[in-house]
């Protein structure tokens, strides 16, 4: 199996899994203004989640970027010496 299903599936799942919590919690016996709380929480929890998921993709990308410079500053050195032995 692709590694694309494979997220797909997991993308429908967590997808479903948040639907079903939110149409649980919107019919749990608690009252409208505690709903309301339960409900503001987890979406400030979402947002928690994301913001550190984007800083810590950002910070990988920002290594692969480094490491690349690095790797082409590598090979455009060995090119210059390979055309000065020429």
């Amino acid at each position: 199996m692709s590694t694309s299903r494979i997220a797909t599936k997991l993308g429908y799942f967590i997808a479903g899994a948040t639907l079903g919590g939110i149409v649980a919690i919107l019919f749990a016996p608690k009252s409208g203004k505690e709903t309301r709380k339960i409900i503001a929480d987890k979406a400030g929890d979402g947002k928690d989640y994301l913001v550190d998921r984007t800083r810590n993709i950002r910070q990988q990308a920002g290594e692969v970027v480094d490491r690349s410079k690095t790797y082409v500053v590598r090979q455009k050195e060995r090119l210059a010496e390979a055309l000065k032995t020429s």
